[in-house]
């Protein structure tokens, strides 16, 4: 019996009632990989926020880019959305290090554009191409008045580029352990823990070590919801991404479909992750 195919055909009959795309890519780092949809391009949103994290990290390693370099947000970088630097007001000084794990962790639309202009937009994507991710393109800053893109990718690229942090393989095993924690910090995980059992997520009240934790990447706009990154759990971590397009409702709310069917989905994987010790299916 295909084993695969078994715990395929779950995620599919969970998605059944959806009215949406949902392409599925998960690894569990141990040679096995459930794919739905994993060629199918998709609109990055905030997504291609960890592509432009890793390009900063690749030319930080080559020494042309300095993480404790300062650089000024400046009136050209402004633009709604998500983040914090908005409060600060033009002329903000940050670390370069700082500015990009605000562009991680709060998914600061201002602070990415001060990392897309300390780079150069052509750099990111050479940086991108060269770590391997073909399919993965950064198309224009955040500007929402002016371009109707922002980037595109694949489920398939997007796994991969966590699963080399989870490895230690991105750029370098400091960059990855690096790039691990900034992940770590992530504010937007909703689609992918919100059926997770709440109480092995934050252990506070306990002083226990979290026994599940996730370094993710959430995108949101009004063609795509997305959501990808490494589940950490006590059989050790896995991938996944789960991407959605196609649906009949752009409005943000924490219970749209894309985000209750994702949950559920990423909820499946958990289960089947701990019931096969840190694997997909038992072979």
């Amino acid at each position: 019996m295909d084993k695969n195919m078994t715990l395929e055909k779950r995620v599919a009959a969970e998605l059944y009632c959806y009215q949406g795309q949902m392409s599925v890519f998960v690894d569990d780092l141990q040679g096995h990989t459930l794919e739905m949809g994993a060629e199918e391009e998709f609109e990055t949103a905030s997504t291609i926020k960890a592509f432009i994290l890793a390009a900063l990290y690749l030319q930080a390693e080559r020494g042309k880019a300095d993480l404790e370099e300062t650089i000024t947000y400046r009136q050209s970088q402004f633009v709604d959305g998500s983040g914090m630097l908005r409060a600060l007001g033009v002329g903000a000084q940050l670390k370069v290090r700082d500015t990009a794990t605000m562009m991680i962790i709060c998914s600061d639309n201002i602070a990415t554009n001060m990392i897309i202009d300390y780079l150069g937009l052509d750099a990111i994507n050479d940086c991108i191409r060269e770590l391997g991710f073909a399919r993965t393109v950064l198309h224009n800053p955040l500007h929402f008045d002016r371009y109707r893109q922002l980037g595109t990718t694949t489920p398939r690229d997007y796994a991969g580029l966590f699963a080399r942090i989870a490895k230690g393989e991105l750029v370098s095993r400091e960059a990855s352990r690096q790039m691990l924690g900034i992940l770590r910090q992530q504010h937007y995980n909703t689609m992918l823990t919100a059926d997770f059992p709440q109480y092995y997520l934050d252990c506070e009240e306990t002083g226990a070590p979290e026994l599940i934790w996730v370094a993710s990447k959430s995108g949101s706009m009004n063609a795509c919801r997305n959501d990808g990154g490494i589940v950490h759990t006590p059989y050790g971590e896995y991938v996944i991404v789960l991407m959605n397009k196609n649906f009949h409702d752009i409005i943000e709310y924490s219970d749209h479909p894309a985000m209750v069917y994702g949950a559920r989905v990423s909820r499946m994987i958990l289960d089947q992750i701990l019931a096969c010790e840190g694997r997909l299916w038992l072979d």
